[in-house]
C-alpha cells in the first residue's frame, strides 16, 4: 500500500503541474550507456561492512532481497572474509512494514562505518538525508533500491552523475532532480562510486552486482543460484513478464 501511494502520488504531481519537455526527455538509451561500476577491493582480513538505512515507511523487498544477497554471500567466500550486514536509523524503535516489525541495530549515531551503504524506499527524514551524505565519503559505494534514489539525490550523491529508479517515478525524479541524468529502463545504473536500481527485485540484481565487484562474477552467480535467482533485463512492459 505505501509503495502504491507513492506512485499514486508521483502520477498525480506528473499530471498536475504538466513535466515540461526536459523532465520529459532528460532519459538516456540505456545501450548507450557504458558501465562505470569498477572492481572494489575487498579487505585481506575481516568483513566488508554492508549498512542497511531504514526508517518508517520501508518496503520489505527493498530491505529483505538485498539482505539476503549479501547475507548469502558470506557461504561462498573465505572465511577470513565476507560481508557484515547491519541495519542502521534515527532510532533502535521497530518499524510495521506491513505487519512485519524491523528494528534497527545501531542509531546513525553509534553504527560502524561502513563500505556500503544501501537505501531501500522509506520516509524522507532529515536525519536520514545527513547520515547518507555524511557517510559516503568513507564508504565505497552507495546503493540505492528503487524510489531510494529520490533520498540519495536529495543527499547530493547523484549530481552530475547518472541514476534510475521505479518506472513509476521516472518523471517526478527527472523533474526534481535536474542535475541528475535519468536512465530509463535498466535493472540498474553504475557510476564509480554510486549506484542506483530500478524497482522492486531490482535490488537483487544491484547487490549481486555488488557482490561480483568484490569477489568476481563466478561467487556472484554462485549466490544468485543458491536463492533460485535468474538475473534477466528489466521487462520493458506488462506482457513481457
Amino acid at each position: 500500500m505505501q509503495r502504491r501511494q507513492l506512485l499514486s502520488s508521483a502520477v498525480a504531481l506528473a499530471g498536475a503541474v504538466g513535466l515540461p519537455a526536459a523532465a520529459r526527455t532528460s532519459a538516456v538509451d540505456s545501450a548507450a550507456v557504458p558501465d562505470r561500476g569498477k572492481p572494489l577491493q575487498a579487505p585481506a582480513k575481516g568483513y566488508i561492512k554492508v549498512a542497511f538505512v531504514i526508517g518508517p515507511q520501508l518496503v520489505a523487498i527493498d530491505l529483505i532481497g538485498p539482505f539476503t544477497v549479501f547475507g548469502s554471500a558470506d557461504g561462498f567466500t573465505d572465511r577470513s572474509q565476507g560481508f557484515d550486514v547491519y541495519s542502521v536509523s534515527a532510532s533502535t524503535q521497530p518499524y510495521d512494514i506491513g505487519d512485519l516489525f524491523v528494528g534497527a541495530k545501531y542509531t546513525f549515531d553509534d553504527a560502524p562505518k561502513p563500505n556500503v551503504i544501501v537505501v531501500p524506499q522509506q520516509q524522507h527524514l532529515p536525519e536520514t538525508i545527513d547520515y547518507i551524505r555524511r557517510s559516503a565519503p568513507e564508504a565505497d559505494v552507495v546503493m540505492s533500491v528503487c524510489t531510494g534514489a529520490f533520498l540519495v539525490a536529495e543527499a547530493g550523491l547523484f549530481d552530475g552523475g547518472r541514476a534510475t529508479t521505479h518506472h513509476g517515478g521516472y518523471d517526478r525524479f527527472a523533474q526534481r532532480f535536474p542535475k541528475v541524468m535519468l536512465v530509463r529502463g535498466p535493472r540498474y545504473v553504475e557510476d564509480p562510486n554510486v549506484s542506483s536500481s530500478g524497482g522492486e527485485s531490482c535490488g537483487i540484481d544491484l547487490s549481486l552486482r555488488v557482490v561480483e565487484r568484490y569477489y568476481g562474477r563466478k561467487i556472484a552467480d554462485a549466490v544468485a543460484y543458491s536463492m533460485e535467482y535468474r538475473r534477466t533485463p528489466r521487462p520493458t512492459g506488462p506482457d513481457d513478464v
